[in-house]
């Protein structure tokens, strides 16, 4: 959509049919037993790491059809959108001048592409693997319990991995 459509609101906004999408994954990172059983840091970085945990869990599922059904590519594409334009909004509100917010930002997705890198190698692995992946890319207190972290991570990864391609463009990620 171009700047002076949405200055006149015109049109729509192509990421909206993923939105609620972007909605569920930030709603899923923002649960409490993120934070207070398995040890996620309750601050800004351990919350952009829960955020793109979920993220990464998502994109790893339209990884996995991408070679046979190319239906989730631009809906992922608008969900990686929606990831930056929030980030961006976040870097901003923090004080984060023009200046250095493509920077920042640049740095953001790589780590998000790291995250995902590093879950599908843990996922596929077995539990310590995947604990020891989480406590390599996850902001953590002291003392936390990867294990569990672990485990919560593949719950989420069975449950969004069980989805049908529509179920999952419209978040109905259970918890």
């Amino acid at each position: 959509m171009s700047l002076i459509s949405r200055l006149l609101g015109k049109g729509t906004d192509s990421r909206d049919a993923v939105r609620p999408l972007w909605h569920r994954v930030v709603e899923i990172a923002r649960e409490k037993p993120w934070y207070a059983e398995c040890g996620v840091a309750d601050t800004v970085p351990g919350r952009f790491d829960a955020v793109t945990l979920v993220m990464a869990v998502v994109m790893l599922r339209v990884e996995r059809d991408k070679a046979v059904d190319d239906t989730l590519i631009n809906p992922s594409v608008r969900l990686t959108e929606l990831f930056v334009d929030d980030m961006d909004g976040q870097l901003r509100q923090s004080g984060v001048g023009d200046l250095v917010v493509g920077k920042r930002m640049g740095k953001l997705m790589s780590v998000l592409g790291g995250r995902i890198g590093a879950l599908r190698e843990g996922l596929a692995g077995d539990d310590a693997a995947l604990a020891a992946a989480l406590e390599r890319n996850v902001t953590l207190v002291e003392g936390a319990d990867t294990a569990r972290l672990a485990a919560r991570v593949r719950t989420l990864h069975a449950q969004v991995d069980a989805l049908s391609n529509e179920e999952l463009l419209s978040a109905r990620i259970e918890r």
